[in-house]
């Protein structure tokens, strides 16, 4: 009852391209929202969304915006304040930038041996555990005519720790993929919020580029996985 329809005569969703500083850095496609930053912040547009196709728009003015969203942020910040202060990536971050974090971040929960991402396909967010395990599996592409190409396991990650940050950084398909290792629950960031609040992170995750090669090295003699 809140919601303002804008529609166009074409009732899909629409696809929209997100600009910064002249360079589009992501795009919604007939799903996703976005503007609510700087209405959470009062701070001018970080981004400007460009309408590359007929869609439609559902609009929120920004006193309902506060009204509702807000409140359910402060719900949000009380939940998990104290876990996202204790991940180790996001300390090089400022007070308030975490906590920005805090407010874009989404929850899943997969059961032991679910698929979490799957190696090949285009990489939408980045995961942090907050509880289980999760097991990075691989198969090489160097090796891709050889029948017993199976996916080896690269590593595990456990609370606090992220994955599903490589494809984001070097701007191709998932690496690897990964699995539930009993119940597993994760926050998760999109590519877009991803790419807005976590810029000053992307260095510590590039430089984690030549561990992942070393791994690769000594698991399949090649590291042309991550550079091809």
């Amino acid at each position: 009852e809140h919601l303002e329809n804008r529609s166009k005569d074409d009732q899909s969703g629409g696809i929209y391209d997100i600009v910064v500083s002249g360079t589009c850095v992501g795009q919604y496609n007939n799903k996703g929202s976005f503007g609510e930053l700087a209405l959470m912040y009062n701070t001018p547009r970080a981004a400007t969304i460009i309408a590359t196709q007929e869609g439609a728009l559902w609009g929120l003015d920004r006193a309902t915006f506060r009204r509702l969203i807000v409140k359910n942020n402060a719900k949000k910040r009380r939940m998990y304040e104290t876990f996202i202060e204790s991940v180790p990536l996001l300390k090089t971050l400022e007070p308030n930038e975490r906590m920005k974090i805090v407010d874009v971040l989404g929850m899943k929960q997969f059961l032991d041996g679910e698929r979490i991402i799957a190696q090949g396909e285009k990489a939408e967010c980045f995961y942090i555990v907050e509880s289980g395990e999760v097991k990075i599996m691989m198969k090489s592409k160097t090796k891709a005519d050889h029948a017993d190409n199976a996916e080896v396991e690269i590593t595990r990650c456990s609370r606090g720790q992220y994955f599903g940050e490589l494809a984001l950084v070097t701007n191709k398909p998932r690496a690897a993929s990964a699995y539930a290792v009993g119940d597993v629950k994760c926050l998760v960031i999109d590519v877009q919020a991803f790419e807005r609040l976590l810029g000053s992170c992307k260095e510590i995750m590039k430089r984690n580029i030549s561990h992942y090669e070393e791994q690769l090295v000594a698991l399949f003699g090649s590291s042309m996985d991550l550079r091809d």
